[in-house]
């Protein structure tokens, strides 16, 4: 789950990791107003989306004067935000952030992030942070450094003195940074984060260090211990079919093709989409409704995959394990009959009780096509997508 960069900095001051000051704003008058509040000679006004590559697009915009504040506001709440985080429809921009300007010496990366290959956390770190750092990891990597912290002996200061001549810090910087590393490890292990983000973290003319942007992940798996990030989660930033499947336990993602696929479990999943693919199909989503499906959850995964009006054929391929597959097909035909499916579907079943729900499939009368294998299933569903289109 991501969080916006307001909620990520309201984070941060709570692990004394040193932001900005600056607050949230909904409309315009509420930006001028805070504005007004932090003072100073100049702010910058931050759309809150949930993609980064905002600068480039005119999604950060700094401010001199009351007006211009309200100008800004005006220009982005409301709008769509396109950057290349982002599909062609972009993002929309519901609030912003309000921060006083801080002259900048210098811009640094920081993050730290799970390395599953080595099952540790791992700290990141470049003297060359900004806008343009995956520039720099591409062509200049040796600008970057990585220290690995073992999860039985903790972080330690060795480790963040590493990072702090990395950065080329000097004297009371190196005690700055140990303790914006500490904060981080402490807040990644105490709300499960997969991700903490400081890009970048800048030194001020006067050598203080701030976190001038902030992005955290969170693990999807973790959230329901955490109800504090979860009333963070901004719905509005997600595509609406994945917020929909969510509630009913379905796990589901909008992709670009024509053919709908609804499987029970992540690998087959996987697998269906690679074949629909091999015999020429697109998969329009993926789908895993879970290994124990009911009716009530065949139904709602039909609705998803029908509510994308690209879909033109669908693919149901279900291994009965821990749900039998007549009661599978029962639910198929349930779900075929309430929401009333136009488009031909193609049922691949396997496992207990595979003759018996097969046999409920077959002359139904309805738009149905039992499929004996995966292969044989995958070529029907992408003829029958070609001529329907």
């Amino acid at each position: 789950m991501n969080i916006h960069e307001y909620q990520a900095k309201q984070l941060f001051q709570q692990y004394r990791i040193p932001v900005p000051e600056g607050k949230q704003a909904v409309t315009p008058e509420q930006a001028v107003e805070i504005a007004k509040g932090l003072g100073g000679d100049g702010w910058v006004v931050k759309a809150q989306v949930h993609a980064g590559g905002r600068g480039k697009v005119g999604g950060v915009k700094l401010a001199k004067t009351a007006a211009e504040i309200d100008e800004f506001s005006r220009d982005l709440l409301g709008k769509r935000l396109v950057t290349i985080q982002t599909d062609a429809t972009g993002l929309p921009v519901n609030s912003l952030l309000i921060e006083n300007i801080y002259p900048i010496q210098r811009e640094m990366y920081l993050s730290l992030l799970l390395d599953r290959a080595s099952e540790r956390l791992i700290f990141i770190a470049s003297a060359a942070g900004g806008m343009d750092i995956e520039t720099v990891a591409h062509e200049t990597p040796e600008k970057i450094i990585s220290v690995q912290v073992h999860p039985a002996a903790g972080l330690q200061g060795y480790q963040c003195r590493k990072v702090a001549y990395a950065l080329g810090l000097q004297g009371p910087q190196h005690k700055a940074i140990t303790a914006i590393m500490q904060g981080m490890y402490d807040l990644f292990l105490a709300k499960d984060a997969s991700q903490i983000e400081i890009n970048p973290l800048i030194e001020t003319d006067s050598g203080d260090l701030l976190a001038l942007d902030a992005k955290i992940n969170f693990d999807d798996n973790a959230i329901a211990i955490h109800p504090d990030i979860l009333a963070m989660k901004d719905a509005s930033q997600e595509d609406d079919k994945e917020n929909e499947a969510q509630q009913f336990g379905l796990n589901y993602i909008t992709l670009d093709g024509n053919i709908g696929c609804m499987v029970n479990g992540a690998g087959l999943a996987m697998a269906t989409m690679d074949l629909v693919k091999l015999k020429g199909g697109l998969p329009a989503n993926f789908l895993d409704v879970g290994g124990g499906t009911n009716v009530e959850k065949v139904c709602e995964a039909f609705k998803l995959i029908l509510s994308d009006g690209n879909v033109k054929a669908v693919l149901v391929n279900i291994f009965g394990g821990i749900v039998k597959c007549d009661v599978i097909a029962q639910g198929i035909l349930e779900a075929i009959k309430q929401i009333h499916v136009a488009v031909p579907v193609v049922v691949r079943l396997e496992g207990t009780n595979v003759e018996q729900g097969r046999e409920l499939l077959s002359n139904t009368g309805l738009n149905i096509y039992p499929a004996d294998d995966l292969a044989h299933a995958a070529e029907q569903v992408v003829a029958l997508a070609e001529a329907v289109a």
